[in-house]
């Protein structure tokens, strides 16, 4: 049983990861809980019968404590992983893990040198069915994959001092805070680093100083393509967080699997004949096989699989060198907005 602090008890970790994740772990023991908003901390500890502050230190120091889940604004993500790890504890921190990939590079670095374990909340890694579709396509079924698209878009008007809306806080907007899981997501399904990018980031209709639309085209190294639209300007019930696989034998149609949900569904067409070319090109409506996998709480899962890292001393599930590699690809997205251009990168950058 490994034992828990939570830094930054508000947002993701009081709506998902203490609830989903930490409560049902079933090798996992949630201590304490830290905020700066002393209301928030007393709500979140009241709630779940743990210890709570709003000092770091309290978590930092408390000898019980072998692990902190860091789930802060992203700017304070790299000062909390150095502070963690000089404790000695390992480290499971929200994504993205730095403002950019030069504090990720170092925080990897300090983790490394005082022997504590780094991992990257990538939770839609853990869904049952992207797993299934990563199996699948390992396996052969979609045959040669061609195209795959993710989308995860939502409504995020002006909010005073809304971290995500300031990049000097967050680092960007709908591309990092979004985008990024969804570049994590297809280079895992796919089992395949995305090589050259080419982006879109704009305000189209927010006018804070984050960006609130992109759209990123991308070809991997196997040199199927993809493409990544992520929005703050949809609303939530309007975009259905598709994802979209496509090989020479057939297709995976996905929708809501892609964000905080365990839940959503998967239809497969697959071909069992390969086929001369139809002039007439018909398609029929509706149709599919229906994947059915067992259910994963994907926080749960999450939880477990980096307590059992530490239980049984192996790499993390998701490990900071994730974090550090989908960093640049966000930051080649970033210069391709700017300077208009393809911009090729490599897994040794």
């Amino acid at each position: 049983m490994v034992n828990w602090g939570v830094i930054g008890c508000g947002g993701i970790a009081y709506r998902r990861t203490i609830p989903e994740g930490f409560i049902n772990a079933k090798n996992a023991r949630l201590i304490s809980v830290m905020d700066i908003d002393s209301n928030k901390a007393k709500e979140v500890g009241e709630r779940f019968g743990v210890e709570y502050s709003t000092n770091i230190e309290d978590i930092l120091s408390d000898s019980r404590i072998q692990a902190v889940y860091i789930a802060t604004p992203v700017y304070l993500h790299k000062e909390q992983i150095i502070r963690s790890s000089l404790a000695g504890k390992h480290i499971l921190c929200e994504k993205p893990l730095a403002l950019n990939s030069k504090d990720a590079e170092s925080s990897i670095e300090i983790c490394k040198e005082n022997k504590v374990k780094l991992g990257v909340g990538y939770m839609m890694r853990f869904h049952s069915l992207h797993n299934k579709a990563r199996e699948m396509i390992k396996n052969g079924e979609l045959g040669e994959i061609v195209f795959a698209r993710a989308q995860l878009s939502c409504w995020y008007p002006p909010i005073s001092g809304a971290w995500r809306q300031d990049p000097t806080l967050g680092g960007g907007g709908a591309l990092i805070d979004m985008g990024s899981h969804c570049l994590d997501l297809l280079e895992y399904i796919l089992g395949t680093d995305i090589e050259t990018v080419s982006c879109f980031a704009d305000n189209v209709v927010h006018n804070y100083k984050s960006e609130d639309s992109s759209l990123v085209m991308v070809r991997f190294k196997n040199r199927a393509h993809g493409v990544i639209d992520s929005y703050f300007n949809i609303p939530d019930n309007s975009s259905k967080n598709r994802l979209e696989i496509y090989g020479t034998k057939g297709s995976l149609l996905a929708e809501g699997t892609i964000g905080q949900s365990s839940f959503g569904e998967m239809i497969a067409f697959l071909e069992k004949d390969s086929k001369g070319y139809d002039a007439s090109q018909m398609r029929g409506i509706g149709g599919g096989i229906k994947i059915e996998v067992p259910f994963v709480n994907i926080y749960q899962s999450e939880i477990e699989a980096f307590s059992s890292a530490i239980e049984e001393d192996k790499e993390p599930p998701v490990p900071g060198e994730i974090g550090l590699w989908n960093l640049k690809v966000i930051e080649a997205c970033y210069k391709s907005s700017r300077n208009k251009s393809q911009i090729t990168l490599k897994r040794s950058d």
